[in-house]
């Protein structure tokens, strides 16, 4: 889930602010009408993961869970595999992907920091399973406004399986 709290009425992702006011969290229908992009940024990630994740199956694929340094918010989740990463953005390669989500971070919070932790697959799309990662909440497809698994496919399609090994 990549939604974190800048301050009262602000939540931001590794790119994307949203305003409490336009889209409270716990309002589903409005974060259900975000823009695909936006909505697999900030509260999605982990549908999305977990699509790619069923349907792309690289060697050696990992959910990871981007998790911030206690204190701190900007919490992330997208699937590693050899030097690549995959999220919201599409196909990035992993050093590339990792100083760019840092660099965006640190120009809110400068002394932000996180670790990354390696997540079951289970863990995506199962409320239960998540607790189990202190500090990890993640919002399981039948507690969102629709199920975003049709919508996770859709968007994946739009990224070419160019140099994935499967």
């Amino acid at each position: 889930m990549t939604i974190a709290l800048i301050h009262s009425n602000s939540y931001v992702s590794g790119m994307y602010i949203i305003r409490t006011q336009d889209c409270p969290k716990r309002d589903l229908e409005k974060r259900w009408s975000l823009p695909d992009r936006v909505f697999f940024a900030c509260g999605a990630c982990q549908v999305l993961a977990h699509v790619f994740l069923e349907n792309i199956t690289p060697v050696d694929a990992q959910a990871v869970w981007i998790k911030p340094s206690e204190g701190q918010t900007g919490n992330h989740i997208f699937v590693s595999f050899g030097d690549m990463v995959f999220d919201y953005h599409g196909y990035t390669e992993k050093k590339r992907f990792l100083a760019h989500y840092w660099k965006k971070a640190r120009q809110v919070y400068p002394a932000w920091d996180a670790d990354l932790v390696e997540i079951t697959p289970d863990t995506l799309t199962t409320a239960g399973p998540s607790v189990v990662y202190d500090g990890l909440w993640l919002r399981a497809p039948h507690q969102f406004f629709k199920t975003p698994v049709p919508r996770a496919n859709a968007y994946l399609e739009k990224f070419p399986q160019h140099g994935v090994t499967v």
